[in-house]
């Protein structure tokens, strides 16, 4: 995206922010495009261990109901943490809700309501100040996060579980790089958190290099406060670590699709083999 809106007050480590507004309406069409496409027995494919293409769809739908309904229109009823749950839980038991409760529902009903919904939701990312304090990223370590890091973790959602639409109905993922590159670039920004226990000598510099039109360079920088940050950085500096991937292997490591061993086996390394199996521990979605 050419467009980047000025960044938020104590974001800089994050990185550059992201605009990615204008792909919510194009990611939903073709999100749209690819679920009318789908032969009946595609919905009973499973998409992800424990979930069919339905199931899928179902949660797609629960998760623009929960924005529309919480920070458009300030609804504040909804589910509670149980004693104990963790965060993980606490998402993985509500998403689990809705999909359950929409399996009465049939994919033809399910595909118009979400084509309606999600095409709101479109319009309130579109409409957002990139600038507001948001939801909480708690891959980043960002909490509260901006509303550019927040709506471009939603847009990696719906990019994500389109891919893992196509896959299971035997179709390659979307490599187109407009897309690509908005996901793989909000997907860098866990990089900092990854490295958070990873101590080393302020100036100490970890990159990760996705090649192609959709890639790009990310680079992480030890502070002198033992935290790490995308940042630019002005004082003595040392390139550790390089992690080169290909951008199928990047989008799918981050949202485990690759365990950190399979990926580190299709990288390229240079320099320090141990910082940069560190950077390949990346996740960029809550598992």
């Amino acid at each position: 995206m050419d467009s980047r809106p000025a960044d938020a007050p104590g974001h800089s480590w994050l990185g550059p922010p992201i605009d990615a507004r204008a792909l919510f309406a194009p990611e939903h069409a073709a999100l749209i495009a690819t679920l009318r496409a789908l032969a009946p027995a595609d919905w009973r494919k499973e998409a992800v261990p424990g979930w069919t293409v339905r199931d899928l769809a179902a949660h797609l739908l629960g998760d623009c109901y929960g924005r529309l309904s919480r920070d458009r229109d300030g609804h504040a009823d909804g589910p509670a943490f149980a004693a104990g749950e963790t965060l993980e839980a606490f998402i993985h038991r509500i998403n689990q809700e809705w999909v359950d409760a929409l399996s009465r529902v049939s994919p033809a009903a399910l595909t118009d309501t979400l084509d309606l919904i999600g095409g709101q939701t479109a319009r309130f990312f579109e409409a957002a100040d990139p600038q507001a304090p948001s939801l909480g990223v708690s891959w980043a370590g960002a909490d509260p996060a901006p509303m550019w890091l927040d709506s471009a973790r939603d847009f990696t959602e719906f990019w994500t579980h389109r891919q893992q639409i196509r896959h299971a109905v035997g179709q390659d993922t979307d490599a187109g790089p407009r897309f690509l590159s908005v996901v793989l670039d909000t997907f860098m920004r866990a990089l900092p958190h990854t490295l958070r226990d990873v101590g080393a000598p302020a100036g100490t510099r970890v990159r990760v290099s996705v090649d192609g039109p959709a890639g790009g360079d990310w680079t992480a920088t030890a502070t002198d406060r033992g935290t790490w940050s995308l940042a630019p950085s002005d004082g003595p500096q040392r390139l550790a670590a390089t992690l080169h991937l290909d951008p199928e292997t990047a989008w799918r490591l981050c949202t485990r699709g690759l365990q950190p061993a399979e990926a580190l086996a299709r990288a390229r390394i240079d320099g320090d083999r141990e910082l940069a199996a560190a950077a390949c521990r990346i996740v960029s979605v809550i598992h």
